[in-house]
């Protein structure tokens, strides 16, 4: 769950906040909810209104909703709802009882549109949709009148049943609100309300084949549930006169509405519809692929909850939108695996260190730190024996001045083991190296030469009798541009990074990690974090790189 230390700073939102609660307004609730259309999976941006609505209800003792805002049962399905339900329990968060669907207040929505009708301010027009938005206008140019919009009240009652009962096609009708076609804001230009949708809901089945629209439908929930600040992206601020308007028209209960800025992440896209893109042009293996920026690729990938709202707290709460980099949620998260990673040793790519000096069918066990970060994370033994894999770019045959790894007469320590000081290599018919040979020095066991002699470079290894085998999975940037919508591209998919995924299989881990389980975060000394997939058997790890050791957005802050 969330703690103290997930506290979002001061920001303009709980400004606002803190005057309505000084002023009595809400008789002094704060009531918030956070309201994802189940239409895709979540994603980082999403992360950051989650992060938001439930730390405001944290912060000052109120109350926030998980509510599902399911008006559109084309692009609905129930795996998005169990999906939703579990990310958001994952970040940390719990609404207690106060799951709720919009299609749980469909029957009273109904009535509502019912009384607008009745009160003159609703008609239903029998315009086709192309016909609709011409009849609009633009920015500089007024709308016109439907010349459905005099309808009588009884007339408009009659259809609007006919409508519910499904007498009519879909796009026969709609029903609009009557406010103004001539308003400067577009959104108030008689807007629909009910379109006919014969369509299967997956809540309540094909009880409805009229659906409201998300505009009718937003502020009449909010309304419904007691929330009392309404907290939504910046997109929303023009649509707020009409919810004022529909709850205005219908004399009901009035949240407040405020906006902020969405969260925008270079190398990526935060947008549902185009992910789905990438999903089903096979671009990514699916909504929970490590390279997606959407909450359950970020946990497969190995991201901890607490990085997450770590991120989305430092990044804040504005009025203008911006783009935060993927460093620095790369950064937040390594922050995070450092504290609370176990320590392994793997080779990525391995090539077999013989010590010639060191007894034949004979092993050795060493002590190795968990976590140096984490005193209370103990130690453990790692296996030490004659034939060792080390990483095949740990060593060169004529290595550049300031190469200070392995090579032929140099010595170089080998973790929590021994000096070793290669003395030959055998190569294959092709020139590729195969064997290193090295000797070893008995007294520097543990790491530490007793004469006080140091060595410029200390590799990791494993046992090559006792390493068991792994995938390894490296994950780059989902795109090869920062900025992927820059220009409008009419295929995403081509802009894809096509080294966002490299798989090596002939990796070799330390036998500790056979007891690792699915999802479970490790630090591979030397070469980065990395997350057990939910592919992996005990017998065969799959490991899935979360991120690098490198961290690039602190390094160029401390360079600031």
């Amino acid at each position: 769950m969330t703690s103290e230390n997930d506290s979002l700073p001061g920001d303009f939102v709980r400004d606002i906040i803190d005057g309505d609660l000084s002023s009595g307004r809400f008789d002094n609730r704060v009531h918030t909810r956070f309201p994802p259309e189940p239409n895709g999976y979540l994603h980082i941006g999403h992360a950051k209104a989650v992060c938001l609505n439930f730390g405001i209800a944290r912060d000052y003792g109120g109350l926030c909703n998980l509510r599902f805002d399911d008006t559109n049962p084309s692009k609905e399905e129930e795996e998005y709802v169990n999906a939703i339900v579990e990310d958001v329990r994952w970040l940390g968060f719990d609404w207690q009882d106060r799951l709720f669907f919009a299609s749980d207040y469909f029957d009273r929505m109904c009535e509502y549109a019912v009384r607008l009708i009745e009160t003159g301010n609703a008609y239903v027009d029998d315009l086709s949709a192309g016909e609709i938005r011409e009849y609009r206008g633009t920015l500089t140019e007024p709308g016109r009148e439907s010349p459905f919009r005099n309808r009588p009240v009884d007339e408009n009652l009659d259809l609007f049943s006919r409508m519910k009962n499904g007498e009519f096609h879909d796009g026969a009708r709609v029903l609009r609100a009557k406010i103004d076609m001539s308003h400067p804001n577009l959104n108030m230009r008689d807007p629909v309300i009910y379109r006919i949708l014969h369509a299967s809901h997956h809540r309540t089945g094909d009880k409805w084949c009229i659906y409201p629209m998300y505009d009718w439908a937003h502020g009449l929930e909010d309304s419904i549930e007691g929330v009392t600040h309404s907290i939504c992206t910046l997109e929303f601020e023009n649509h707020r006169p009409l919810y004022d308007w529909f709850l205005d028209a219908l004399d009901i209960y009035h949240p407040r509405q405020i906006e902020f800025a969405r969260l925008n992440l270079s190398y990526t896209v935060m947008s549902k519809r185009l992910l789905l893109e990438l999903v089903r042009s096979g671009s990514v293996s699916g909504w929970d692929d490590p390279r997606m920026p959407t909450i359950s690729g970020m946990r497969r990938r190995g991201c901890s909850p607490q990085s997450i709202r770590t991120f989305c707290n430092r990044i804040g709460v504005a009025k203008v939108n911006s783009t935060v980099s993927l460093e620095f949620l790369e950064h937040c998260v390594r922050e995070d695996l450092n504290l609370s990673s176990p320590r392994f040793m793997g080779v990525l790519d391995p090539v077999r260190l013989i010590i010639d000096n060191y007894p034949e069918g004979e092993s050795d066990e060493l002590d190795a730190v968990n976590n140096p970060e984490d005193p209370s994370a103990g130690s453990r033994k790692v296996t030490f024996s004659r034939e060792l894999f080390i990483e095949r770019d740990d060593f060169m045959e004529d290595p550049p001045g300031k190469f200070y790894r392995l090579a032929p007469g140099r010595e170089v320590r080998l973790r929590y083991a021994y000096f070793v000081t290669c003395t030959g290599v055998v190569k294959d018919g092709s020139g590729r190296i195969t064997e290193i040979h090295c000797s070893y020095d008995p007294a520097t066991r543990g790491g530490d030469a007793p004469d006080g002699r140091k060595v410029k470079s200390t590799l990791h290894w494993v046992s090559a009798p006792h390493a068991i085998d792994a995938e390894v999975r490296l994950y780059d940037k989902l795109f090869s541009v920062e900025d992927p919508l820059a220009g409008n591209p009419s295929d995403l998919a081509s802009l894809v990074n096509p080294d966002s995924l490299k798989i090596l299989s002939s990796c070799r881990l330390e036998p500790a990690c056979a007891s690792l389980g699915p999802l479970d975060r490790i630090q591979l000394e030397r070469i980065g974090y990395f997350c057990v997939d939910p592919d992996s058997s005990p017998s065969r790890p799959v490991l899935n790189r979360t991120v690098g050791l490198r961290d690039s957005w602190a390094k160029l802050r401390s360079g600031q």
